[in-house]
């Protein structure tokens, strides 16, 4: 039997195989995936009801009304998954072996979303009346453009006037064991997509042409070398500091023969509270502009840095974690983005407790299925505490 109380293996093994991709919704179903763990939630009578909202064509799902009392909690997860080629499809089959579930969004994020839902059941059955409004979103984007989903559901709740006081967010956010680490801010990003342009010419006549890649690489070498003296910021005690990184770097006809016309770089700036979007980009523009560069430069912010302070979301989650597994959980900002920073802007304690993150966006991605039943009691050990604490 799997080990979680109240879902049977064959249950998890549903959630799993119905994967979501962002963007790609005509490939496999996110919907499915949703109105699977609504018939969940019917029985505990979380309802889905309220106004709908577009989220993308061709499908309307429903934003729930979430009809919030004084005192509030959410619970955040994505039904997302990263598409990574036709590997990926043939891991969409669910498997069992080694006390390990394999699947895509094993532990990034269908477990959490599971664990959860059972740890309402179970504290719902302690507490039938709690005084707090509990609420599920379940959202698909945030490996996407991050426009639909969460986005969509923070601005109308904001446009509602509706209060969150705690979120909890399924991130898989352990290093090597269910509890070790947890996150309580993150880092912003902002990317940018730098045209360089130059003059196209045979290979053989360079005085003829203008290589746009000869041109950017003192420019490049600059940048990389702010990066490496981590000469953006220093960062601070809750943030490491600001990174500036390549992602692409394309550039050429195909031909071994033609210098090309234009080179187009797209680069990535993870930031700490110590910088700030305008000072950051004046300092990109700044390098660019020194080596008379003929360019052009489009940003997007992805998301801004939070950070959430100790307080009673906190030492509720990391008493629950330390009850649970004897763990002293490490509080961090470090890795990647998540739809935490969404939230962020309509919660003030936001935290991101999930699964060990060693598989995520892999191939065999995978997780210990004893480690689903830890997290299932410490979002329940979360959720009892925070209840005491409103008596």
């Amino acid at each position: 039997r799997f080990v979680v109380a109240k879902i049977d293996k064959a249950a998890l093994n549903e959630g799993v195989r119905l994967a979501a991709v962002s963007g790609r919704p005509g490939k496999i179903s996110t919907v499915a995936f949703l109105r699977f763990f609504k018939r969940r939630l019917a029985a505990v009578h979380l309802r889905n009801k309220g106004p709908e909202l577009s989220l993308g064509k061709p499908y309307r799902l429903k934003l729930p009304r979430m009809s919030f009392s004084d005192s509030d909690k959410m619970r955040l997860d994505t039904a997302d998954a990263v598409f990574v080629g036709e590997l990926f499809f043939r891991r969409l089959k669910t498997s069992h072996r080694d006390r390990k579930l394999y699947g895509r969004g094993a532990c990034d994020m269908k477990t959490s979303i599971a664990a959860f839902v059972v740890a309402i059941e179970e504290f719902l059955k302690a507490v039938p009346e709690p005084g707090v409004s509990l609420a599920l979103l379940i959202t698909s984007d945030e490996e996407g453009p991050g426009v639909d989903g969460t986005v969509a559901v923070c601005n109308a709740l904001a446009a509602r006037g509706e209060v969150i006081d705690y979120c909890i967010v399924g991130e898989p956010t352990a290093v090597e064991r269910c509890g070790d680490m947890i996150k309580n801010g993150r880092r912003g990003t902002m990317s940018g997509k730098l045209t360089v342009k130059g003059v196209q010419g045979h290979i053989a006549y360079p005085h003829l042409a203008k290589n746009p890649v000869h041109a950017f690489a003192p420019a490049l070498a600059e940048l990389v070398a702010i990066n490496s003296a981590g000469g953006w910021d220093a960062g601070n005690a809750s943030f490491q500091p600001t990174s500036w990184q390549v992602s692409n770097f394309h550039s050429g006809t195909g031909a071994g023969n033609v210098i090309p016309g234009a080179a187009v770089i797209d680069f990535n700036l993870r930031f700490s509270t110590e910088s700030t979007v305008e000072s950051l980009q004046q300092r990109v523009h700044a390098v660019l502009d020194a080596h008379a560069l003929d360019y052009t430069l489009a940003w997007t912010i992805g998301g801004l840095p939070f950070l959430t302070q100790p307080g009673d979301l906190v030492e509720a989650v990391r008493a629950a974690i330390a009850e649970e597994t004897g763990i002293a959980t490490e509080l961090s900002t470090s890795g990647g983005t998540s739809d935490a920073r969404f939230i962020a802007k309509i919660c003030k304690q936001v935290i991101e407790v999930g699964p060990v993150n060693a598989s995520i966006h892999k191939i065999d991605e995978h997780i210990d299925v004893a480690s689903i039943e830890t997290l299932m009691n410490i979002y329940r050990r979360t959720l009892e505490r925070l209840e005491k604490s409103l008596a």
